[in-house]
């Protein structure tokens, strides 16, 4: 399954929803899609979609889904992330009337350069190829997902304590 969310920021983000449901329709996707469109105008005809899902269905897909892809909200990328995953990262963009401005494209290319666990497409025209080789980009990219938690946790009851 592949579990679309573009958050719940005011403006539409129809573009990154008409390319998936597209690829859905045309079959260049055969696995279930959901979305969680937001604030979008595009209702999806090939997807099972809803404008908001609550905490515990949301959880669910990150959890279910193969592929993650959404929009460039840090915490839409963040939690695949903690899940293990490399989610596939669209970022809203201005002249597209999707954001006020382009901080989501500059903070989601800057997290691919420095951290090297995020998939950003800046173009969705590239988002056909990026699903059908998903694997094998990740595979090659070497990320090894490590929790700092307890290191955290640790070093904080110590400053707590001091």
């Amino acid at each position: 399954m592949i579990f679309v969310t573009v958050g719940t920021h005011e403006q539409p983000f129809n573009r990154l929803l008409e390319c998936i449901d597209k690829l859905k329709g045309d079959g260049k996707i055969t696995e279930d899609v959901v979305m969680q469109t937001g604030f979008s105008t595009y209702e999806p005809k090939n997807c099972r979609w809803e404008k908001l899902f609550s905490a515990e269905e949301m959880d669910e897909f990150n959890h279910s889904a193969r592929i993650v892809i959404t929009h460039g909200g840090p915490s839409s990328f963040i939690i695949p992330l903690q899940l293990g995953k490399v989610p596939i990262v669209v970022p809203r963009r201005a002249e597209f009337g999707e954001h006020i401005n382009n901080h989501q494209v500059k903070f989601c290319n800057w997290v691919a350069e420095k951290q090297k666990n995020i998939i950003v497409v800046n173009k969705t025209i590239k988002l056909d190829k990026i699903i059908r080789n998903y694997d094998d980009i990740v595979a090659g990219m070497g990320v090894e997902f490590t929790s700092h938690n307890a290191e955290f946790c640790k070093n904080f009851e110590k400053l707590i304590l001091s």
